[in-house]
């Protein structure tokens, strides 16, 4: 084996943990992350406002890779920069609740989803808007459009049992203090576990996968200098910065 390959170092992309009685602070545990799933369209406001469906069909995923994570748990907005990225001229905005899976699994009944959860987040599918455009105009791939760097800022994860998640819990999101999107959770197409059944008969669902949940209505454009901050519930929020193009 040679020299240079000995020198290739991958770092493992994780999230923190955050337990109340640890606190942020305290938060030394680390989330490994596996997979990232994203759930299109799963919001029917969101679905007409881009121009979709909104009647209830199955569900359809895209994926980012894990290294797409933005660990956003710093605290203020100022604290976490995320950079405009290339190729694009118009990057938009998707606050999502962000379901983080502890025990893997392979046609997964809808009753027993809740036990794979290990925890919940708050994030953002960041998204470069023209190009994903373009890859429905000429039916291709969204990878370049949703899988870029940077393209997943996300909160610290809380295990489930301390999360005060139900479905009356209100997602959203703010630009510059501006409200911008906000829904209850009831308001998805697809609840979580139909969502984590339906995904795991098309993988085999593993310990570290996270899956962006889906965006309600609203979603628009962020320019640099704009402040994003996303709330879910109890959970910590997901607050960044956009910075200067890479």
């Amino acid at each position: 084996m040679s020299k240079a390959l000995h020198q290739i170092i991958v770092k493992q992309a994780t999230l923190p943990i955050l337990t109340r009685s640890a606190g942020e602070a305290g938060a030394a545990a680390r989330f490994p992350i596996n997979r990232i799933f994203c759930v299109g369209r799963n919001y029917r406001e969101h679905a007409l406002e881009m121009g979709g469906d909104p009647d209830r069909e199955p569900p359809f995923f895209f994926t980012k890779p894990a290294d797409a994570i933005v660990d956003t748990s710093g605290g203020s907005a100022s604290t976490c920069v995320v950079p405009y990225p290339p190729m694009t001229s118009s990057l938009h905005f998707e606050g999502e609740l962000v379901v983080a899976i502890g025990k893997g699994g392979l046609r997964i009944p809808e009753s027993e989803a809740e036990g794979h959860i290990f925890g919940y987040a708050v994030g953002c599918d960041l998204t470069r808007r023209d190009l994903q455009a373009e890859a429905k105009k000429k039916g291709r791939p969204w990878d370049a459009a949703k899988g870029f760097d940077h393209s997943g800022p996300c909160g610290s994860i809380v295990p489930k049992e301390e999360a005060d998640i139900s479905p009356s819990t209100i997602l959203n999101l703010t630009i510059n203090g501006k409200l911008r999107q906000e829904t209850a959770l009831d308001k998805m197409v697809w609840n979580i576990p139909e969502t984590i059944s339906y995904l795991s008969t098309l993988f085999s669902l593993k310990p570290g996968d996270l899956i962006f949940t889906g965006t309600p209505a609203g979603v628009g454009e962020v320019k640099q200098d704009d402040v994003v901050s996303i709330a879910c519930g109890d959970l910590p929020p997901c607050n960044f910065v956009i910075g200067p193009p890479e």
